[in-house]
């Protein structure tokens, strides 16, 4: 696919003023997506929220991928309703029920045909964000249903580890490689934030969560005992810290300093759980630095709001 060069690297610039928004996330997987949710939401001088989707996942809370959506889409309707945004419901649909059959068929879901008309309102001058804080799938549907929706999205994806990293594997990646791999060969700007060996120093501890978030409102104290019972739960000692890895992914449109990025040639995501590099292929852009305080401090303060 030939690329416009000089529109892909304006496209995967930070942008300026307000931008609508939409993000696709697997909200019930773990209590970071609530946070970003929150943080997205709670946003709106600089992201304007017009869509909300939820993703697939399978793992212990979830007994399919179709189950996972489910709860997901119903936990973002809990996270509204905490934050006293009915008027946000509308914006919610339903994602896919199962993950990618190839790399050549779409999974149709409401998700998917919402993004891929919607996107066709803007233009590569005046692009739609797309968070995406779960497995791609969804986004990489919309791309199959409609492919010219390519130069009228930019995709801020938190999935994947670093470049440097042994291996891809991954929750968000590995659980739809052939998703990642249409969004990473379509020619669409891409925004990666890697897990291990970046986003994984995003992490927060139950003392922090109490000082700065216990009492606050009732979404603060939600996402307080929420966190402290899932860390335990999953084997936390008494002492233990959570990557509220998700947040990132909202934090890098926001006006601030939170982070360190710089363009590279987008890889080749790999059935293996590996990558594979081109020096030949298209750029996007990757997240390499997260500055841990300044964006803890935002995301605290505007929670506490």
């Amino acid at each position: 696919m030939e690329q416009d060069d000089k529109g892909m690297l304006n496209r995967l610039r930070k942008p300026s003023g307000l931008v609508d928004v939409v993000i696709d996330t697997d909200t019930y997987n773990e209590i970071d997506d609530q946070f970003a949710l929150a943080f997205l939401i709670k946003s709106k001088e600089k992201l304007n929220l017009v869509g909300i989707y939820a993703a697939p996942f399978f793992n212990a809370n979830s007994k399919d991928p179709a189950d996972g959506m489910e709860k997901s889409y119903n936990e973002i309707f809990n996270v509204l309703s905490l934050m006293k945004r009915d008027d946000l419901k509308p914006l919610v649909k339903k994602g896919s029920g199962k993950y990618l059959p190839s790399e050549k068929a779409p999974v149709d879901s409401d998700a998917a045909r919402d993004l891929a008309e919607r996107a066709m309102r803007y233009s590569p001058e005046k692009p739609l964000y797309v968070i995406s804080i779960g497995a791609i799938t969804n986004i990489a549907s919309a791309i199959l249903i409609k492919p010219e929706i390519i130069d009228r999205l930019v995709i801020v994806w938190l999935g994947g580890h670093a470049r440097e990293w042994p291996d891809t594997k991954e929750f968000n990646m590995s659980q739809d490689v052939a998703a990642a791999r249409v969004v990473f060969d379509s020619g669409a700007a891409v925004v990666q934030l890697p897990c291990m060996g970046v986003v994984s120093a995003f992490a927060t501890s139950g003392p922090e969560l109490e000082y700065w978030l216990r009492g606050k409102n009732g979404l603060c104290d939600y996402l307080v005992d929420y966190t402290t019972k899932s860390a335990l739960k999953d084997g936390g000692l008494p002492n233990w810290t959570r990557a509220i890895w998700d947040v990132t992914a909202v934090g890098w449109l926001l006006d601030g300093d939170f982070m360190l990025d710089r363009l590279e040639h987008i890889p080749i995501p790999q059935y293996d759980h590996h990558y594979s590099f081109d020096p030949t292929r298209h750029f996007y852009r990757y997240v390499y630095h997260i500055k841990r305080d300044k964006l803890f401090e935002a995301l605290f303060r505007k929670l506490a709001e």
